[in-house]
């Protein structure tokens, strides 16, 4: 055999055999699966890792079995309320069953991509415009669900859709966008309204509790005006009173001599001063017989006898029953602290608490309460 041919023949053999090897051991990753087919039929899935198969009959298709994502091309769809809106998604999916996905649909992402367009362009046409930006969650739920049960037949698992822009016409755009300036003019006018009934309402408020609070304060100074009236009263009939005891006690000693001597002196008095006309309350004669008696140009009168205290008091009856009972020093200043007291309590509790209803009844000062009648 000529030696040229023999090596011909010898390259052959190589590759050939090289081509049978290669065709003989497949490698399976670990993220894949292998569909193997012999002769036109199913004959066996692959694992992962080296395989034998049967060469030049045997066909074996690998299928990724990671999730993939496929990007739904942007189409324009008309919602329900007839607004011209453009719409892309984003699928993500995995094959479930490498053998589905091999003999029941020849391109199965095709198929998801006509699918996915499809489905978004019905569930969008059943929607109106603003429902798109308040339910996307609604969407690519309905979306996943749909699709999920479409593709199962071809071993297709859907993970998830979203939707990834939704881009209104120009002409719907601007709508929108005078929709939502007037939408933030009605808000901002109704705030505004609502900030002016507020100030109105609390200066009101204001305008009361100042009023009943300046009402309270005339009150009480009324109160207490009264209670210093009646205080400077009760003062002033116990100096009269204290006055009128001392002159009776001094007037119990004197006898006609010493009358008769204080009358002169008051004419005295009298004729001193300016005026020209004088209201005596006696007659003048009696005076000048009774100053001629005492100087002895007449007869001699006895003087009279002196009073004592228990006399006055069996002629005209005890003291303290004419009189009444006078307070003393103590009893005065007693309610002179109280008086203080109900002017700080009061001041008190309008600073704390203030005046809760402009009509309650205060209650009186201690000192203007009826005194506890003593057991006799």
């Amino acid at each position: 055999m000529d030696p040229g041919t023999f090596f011909v023949l010898l390259l052959i053999l190589i590759v050939v055999t090289v081509v049978i090897l290669w065709t003989t051991i497949i490698q399976i990753e670990q993220y894949e699966a292998g569909v193997a087919l012999r002769l036109g039929k199913f004959y066996a899935m692959l694992n992962p890792g080296w395989n034998f198969v049967v060469p030049l009959i045997t066909m074996v298709y690998k299928i990724d079995l990671r999730i993939q994502v496929l990007d739904v091309p942007r189409q324009e769809v008309i919602t329900k309320d007839n607004s011209p809106t453009m719409v892309d998604a984003v699928v993500y999916y995995r094959v479930a069953d490498a053998k589905k996905a091999v003999l029941s649909i020849a391109n199965y992402r095709l198929a998801i991509v006509n699918m996915s367009t499809t489905t978004l362009r019905g569930l969008v046409g059943d929607m109106e415009l603003d429902e798109l930006f308040s339910k996307r969650d609604y969407i690519n739920s309905t979306l996943t669900n749909k699709l999920d049960v479409e593709t199962d037949p071809w071993g297709i698992k859907v993970d998830n859709v979203e939707i990834r822009e939704v881009d209104p016409s120009p002409n719907v755009k601007a709508a929108m966008e005078e929709q939502t300036s007037a939408e933030r003019e009605r808000r901002a006018a109704i705030l505004k309204a609502d900030g002016q009934k507020r100030s109105a309402i609390l200066q009101a408020e204001g305008d009361k509790q100042s009023r009943i609070l300046e009402a309270e304060g005339v009150r009480q100074a009324k109160v207490l005006e009264a209670q210093g009236e009646r205080t400077k009263t009760i003062l002033e009939k116990q100096g009269e009173a204290q006055g009128l005891r001392i002159t009776a006690m001094g007037a119990s000693a004197l006898d006609a001599k010493a009358l008769t001597v204080l009358s002169l002196d008051s004419l005295k008095a009298l004729g001193a001063g300016p005026a020209t006309k004088f209201v005596i309350p006696f007659e003048i004669s009696k005076l000048l017989e009774g100053a001629s008696e005492y100087v002895g140009y007449s007869k001699k009168v006895g003087d009279r006898e002196l009073s004592g205290i228990k006399e006055l008091e069996s002629a005209l009856g005890k003291t303290e029953d004419i009189l009444g009972p006078i307070p003393t020093a103590k009893e005065m200043a007693a309610e002179i602290e109280a008086i203080k007291l109900d002017v700080q309590e009061a001041a008190e509790a309008v600073a704390k608490e203030g005046i809760k209803d402009e009509y309650a009844a205060t209650e009186p000062p201690r000192e203007l309460k009826e005194p506890e009648k003593e057991p006799e």
